[in-house]
């Protein structure tokens, strides 16, 4: 099990209650230590008789209601795991639990279901979506409320204002909101009084049914050059947490910005925020997040950074990547160097212990003539690779292992939205809840084609038998190991079955980089037809007619 940030705190209640020590957690005279503990619930994920809490890139957990003994495994039913992982990992303990005496039994059940829960902490998304309302063909928030809960593993929405149809519909769905302050409120909102009654109309009504955890004041003030809302945005997020404080909220104020606050970017390691803004602005803001526990809010976009010379360095597809000098570090793509100059920035003056949350970043699926990056096949590499990112925890350079809290820009098509074509076209679903394209974000398992049925047994092959001349796609030897995570990075964001390389799959061992990539290269190579230009991976891929095929592990 990995290692934990914070302490695991448990709570039973009824008759048996356990304490919690800093730093130590017990159980049954059993203690093992831990990290620090944090009491900043963000997630509730409700399991039958047991109550998850998760936070941002931390993990907490809150049991309620657990008996320590065998009728407890009764009591958890398959049907409540919705991850296949999850049920093979909690079937595996049930069946080791068979041949043990009852008092061994029981505590150790209450350790191992720990160790579930948290399983399901480290694998849970936090992918979210940003629920815009500019159509006139857009199903009732009722419809997407329960379509998002039912359907997808999308567990967050932020909306561009505090819509109370909306938030009303999102009641008791255990989906966190973010909700919005439209700019031209934001002068207003430095008195304390209209802060007060802003908090009492557009979330008393709601909170704690609908699971508010963050309030934007505004969207992209910094960037709209308009001084009233420039100058009174911090005291009017001052305001406002404080009027949320008072009435006894405990959620977030941040404010989302563009990456026009940086002065300097490229490379990475150079970048800094612009002069004028840095001191006077945004190093008073992040010490207020800082002492809100509240994360800084950005919209990183690659889309607006493409051009043909940078295509597969913005879509992650592979590429001799951009070299940093001063960190030593090539990265491979646009998203990963756009966040890791937010960070250098941040870090640059002080506050590098801030959260960032990515509050937008999106691809659109059609455009105009004059939009040639505009199609459904970038739109899915780039979200796709970004999903995938956020589920894998893969983090960046700078900032490895960490998993972004991430709104995809949209939930929908908007056919009302003023501009380009492409405006109209970001959304990951069309009106009637059809995806636009396949990202992976619906429940029970990816709708591709390279996703091979449940069920059906694969039969082992031995290497070197090739019947009929067929052709294998593999990783060369002299392949970096950047270049080959990249080339797992991009092939499973394509809708490849990629959970044979995971643990416990049948081609996870050997355990390395090359023999995953060529697993997953070969898969790909295979679901697009088997044309050679498909095995070139940016000239780390070759072709072969040796099977590498070994144990259990078939490479189609």
């Amino acid at each position: 099990m990995k290692q934990l940030s914070p302490i695991l705190k448990t709570l039973f209640g009824g008759k048996k209650r356990l304490e919690t020590y800093d730093n130590v957690f017990a159980i049954h005279g059993e203690t093992s230590k831990v990290n620090q503990y944090s009491q900043d619930w963000k997630r509730t994920m409700v399991i039958g008789d047991y109550d998850l809490c998760l936070q941002e890139d931390e993990v907490t957990t809150r049991v309620y209601n657990v008996v320590a003994t065998p009728s407890v495994l009764q009591r958890v039913k398959q049907s409540q795991w919705q991850d296949e992982e999850l049920r093979t990992l909690w079937n595996r303990l049930i069946n080791g639990l068979s041949s043990m005496s009852t008092t061994r039994k029981t505590t150790l059940l209450l350790l191992l279901f720990t160790a579930v829960l948290l399983h399901l902490a480290a694998t849970t998304a936090a992918i979210g979506v940003n629920y815009g309302t500019l159509g006139d063909n857009l199903p009732p928030p009722a419809q997407v409320a329960e379509f998002l809960r039912t359907k997808t593993i999308i567990n967050r929405i932020k909306l561009f204002d505090a819509n109370p149809e909306i938030l009303r519909a999102f009641a008791n769905t255990n989906i966190s909101v973010t909700v919005s302050v439209p700019n031209g409120d934001i002068p207003g909102l430095v008195q304390a009084s209209t802060a007060q009654n802003w908090v009492a109309a557009n979330i008393a009504p709601f909170y704690p049914q609908t699971k508010i955890i963050r309030v934007a004041v505004g969207n992209e003030i910094l960037h709209s050059g308009v001084k009233e809302w420039i100058y009174n945005l911090l005291p009017a997020m001052k305001s406002l947490h404080q009027a949320l404080v008072n009435a006894g909220f405990n959620i977030q104020v941040s404010t989302p910005h563009t990456l026009g606050i940086l002065q300097h970017s490229e490379p990475p390691s150079w970048s800094r925020f612009r002069v004028g803004y840095d001191k006077q602005i945004i190093a008073p803001m992040l010490q207020f997040l800082r002492e809100t526990k509240s994360p800084l809010m950005v919209n990183p976009y690659p889309y607006f950074g493409w051009s043909p010379k940078v295509s597969n360095y913005a879509l992650f597809k592979p590429n001799r990547g951009v070299y940093d000098k001063n960190t030593k570090i090539t990265y491979k793509n646009m998203f990963e160097a756009s966040m890791d100059a937010v960070y250098t920035a941040m870090k640059a003056i002080g506050y590098a212990d801030v959260g960032i949350v990515i509050a937008e970043t999106g691809w659109p699926s059609a455009g105009d003539a004059n939009q040639p990056a505009c199609s459904v096949d970038n739109a899915k590499s780039f979200n796709g690779n970004v999903v995938w990112r956020v589920t894998r925890r893969i983090g960046t350079p700078l900032m490895p292992k960490k998993k972004f809290e991430t709104y995809i820009f949209a939930l929908f098509n908007e056919n009302q939205k003023p501009g380009a074509t492409s405006e109209k076209n970001f959304g990951l679903f069309k009106p009637d809840f059809t995806p636009v394209y396949d990202i992976g974000i619906m429940k029970n398992g990816q709708q591709s084609g390279g996703r091979r049925r449940r069920g059906r047994r694969q039969t082992p092959t031995q290497p070197g038998n090739n019947a009929g001349g067929k052709k294998w796609c593999v990783a060369k030897g002299e392949a970096s190991d950047q270049a080959l995570q990249g080339n797992i990075d991009y092939v499973c964001s394509q809708g490849v079955d990629c959970k044979p390389i995971q643990p416990g799959g049948a081609c996870y061992d050997p355990s390395n980089l090359r023999s995953h990539a060529s697993f997953v290269m070969n898969s790909y190579y295979n679901v697009k037809g088997r044309q050679d230009s498909n095995c070139n991976f940016a000239q780390t891929g070759y072709l072969t007619t040796t099977n590498p095929s070994h144990g259990n592990c078939n490479f189609m």
